[in-house]
């Protein structure tokens, strides 16, 4: 069975850069073949896997800045939400979308079909999937852009980093969501930091406190299954919680700044303290994560998504001669520093892409993204066991949330189900088992 309908779709994130600029001009032709394109002036066909916000956000930001782009195909689980997406984005680049209804794909398996259809691949479907999506476009030969988190579990990080490795050897991209990277005023704090601006480091503090995300109630007549992969967000087998989706970017600017070492280990701890409703799934509402550097450094990241609470999105970074704070593009101490203008990440994370497509110099996120989602998949595991977990033991571990993403058809029964009150079970720690 196929459901060509969910009634619901995500609403718009706020990477969702569908009211910009709805300016495109025609370029080229379709009918181009792959690997054309140095001369940078014909088409780049672009195809998505994800017809959620972010996945729409991504297709308008290669719209954006390279007018030899087009949409060619879609997939997504759901056809409704497929449909449209297709239309917004055609709304605002008419010239830019050719996606016929027989270049919109959905299911567990349209990603494969949309890959056929395409040089570049945008991947922002449920993270569960990202693996698998981006191990497959880079066996194709495509160049892919991948969003966060780039797998949920020790397993998915193995295919991530055989994919990036694989990308090498085709000469193909590979273009992490971790936006951050591709960000002119942060890239410049954090060179600073290297630089010495604000001596060595001591410590780091990391917050990402917000409201749930991506709240979408039961629409009537979903099964259990579609109902969970209609809202993906607040499941961990399809998201990997909250600690990968929205701490990985926190993370891997610490990371950054320790000039990309990786922690020893790591402890957590959090749970459910306030959203109970089936809207709110099987995922944690809080958490806290402390790691460790080889040097003794430690990182204090803090996420929760949680109603009617202080919410903030911040990173600091503590110096043994002032602070950073990467987020504000600024350093305060004995040097004093604030970077001047407001670049947009999201258009520079594509641009690098498609200039690396039309230059024939392929770029590669690899060494930076593995890490940084490890890192939190190691951490969000800590939380959910509340037991220390090290480095060592997440990098070497096969673990992963069931089912395996290739196993996913719609005729499986879910993984979690509510209990007679309507709440899903989660994780105990102190009592939960993963590694």
């Amino acid at each position: 069975m196929q459901p060509t309908t969910s009634s619901v779709g995500q609403p718009p994130s706020r990477r969702d850069f569908l009211r910009t600029s709805a300016a495109g001009v025609a370029v080229g032709t379709l009918g181009m073949p792959v690997g054309v394109h140095a001369a940078g002036n014909d088409v780049i066909k672009v195809g998505v896997v994800g017809c959620g916000g972010r996945g729409a956000g991504a297709a308008m930001n290669a719209l954006n800045v390279d007018r030899g782009t087009r949409i060619v195909a879609l997939c997504d689980l759901f056809m409704d939400r497929i449909q449209a997406k297709r239309d917004q984005i055609k709304k605002h680049k008419p010239d830019q979308v050719d996606v016929p209804d027989d270049r919109c794909f959905a299911g567990f398996d349209g990603f494969r079909k949309v890959i056929e259809c395409c040089d570049v691949v945008l991947i922002a479907n449920a993270a569960k999937f990202h693996p698998l999506h981006t191990k497959a476009a880079v066996e194709a030969g495509k160049h892919v852009f991948v969003e966060k988190p780039h797998a949920i579990d020790p397993l998915g990080v193995k295919v991530v980093n055989a994919a990036c490795e694989l990308a090498k050897q085709k000469k193909v991209s590979v273009v992490s969501g971790l936006q951050s990277r591709f960000h002119t005023g942060i890239r410049e704090t954090i060179k600073r930091i290297h630089d010495g601006a604000i001596g060595d480091i001591v410590a780091i503090e990391e917050n990402f406190l917000r409201a749930p995300y991506g709240v979408i109630p039961r629409a009537p007549g979903l099964t259990e299954l579609q109902f969970q992969c209609s809202t993906q967000y607040h499941f961990t087998w399809l998201s990997g919680d909250d600690v990968p989706q929205s701490l990985v970017h926190n993370i891997d600017r610490s990371l950054w700044a320790m000039r990309d070492q990786v922690p020893v280990k790591c402890h957590g701890l959090g749970g459910r303290s306030a959203m109970f409703d089936e809207i709110y799934g099987n995922v944690f509402d809080h958490h806290a994560v402390v790691y460790e550097f080889a040097n003794g450094v430690k990182i204090y990241a803090f996420c929760r998504t949680t109603t009617g609470c202080y919410d903030e999105c911040s990173s600091l970074v503590l110096g043994t001669k002032g602070r950073a704070y990467p987020l504000a593009c600024r350093i305060d101490g004995e040097t004093k520093w604030t970077f001047e203008g407001n670049p947009n990440p999201y258009d520079a994370e594509i641009k690098a892409l498609l200039d690396a497509v039309r230059s024939g110099n392929p770029i590669n996120s690899g060494d930076h993204m593995a890490n940084s989602t490890l890192a939190c998949v190691m951490g969000q595991i800590s939380c959910y066991t509340g037991k220390e977990v090290t480095w060592e033991q997440a990098s070497k571990s096969d673990f992963c949330f069931l089912p395996k993403p290739e196993e996913c058809t719609w005729d499986m029964e879910p993984p979690t189900k509510p209990g007679p009150d309507g709440r899903y079970p989660v994780y105990v720690p102190g009592q939960t088992k993963l590694l």
